[in-house]
């Protein structure tokens, strides 16, 4: 399930500042996959998948 960390509707972050926000969020969660979703309007993180490599 995902978790939405900022949305950025009801936030008046700069682009810059949502792409801050981003590093910050993937620096503290690491085994979240972060990014921007446009639908959602949202910053949110999603559980990292695990490579076939990585087992």
């Amino acid at each position: 399930m995902d978790k939405v960390f900022i949305d950025v509707r009801t936030s008046d972050l700069t682009l810059s500042e949502i792409f801050r926000q981003i590093e910050l969020i993937q620096s503290d969660n690491p085994e979240l996959e972060i990014f921007l979703d446009g639908d959602r309007h949202a910053i949110v993180g999603r559980q990292r998948k695990i490579s076939d490599a990585e087992r």
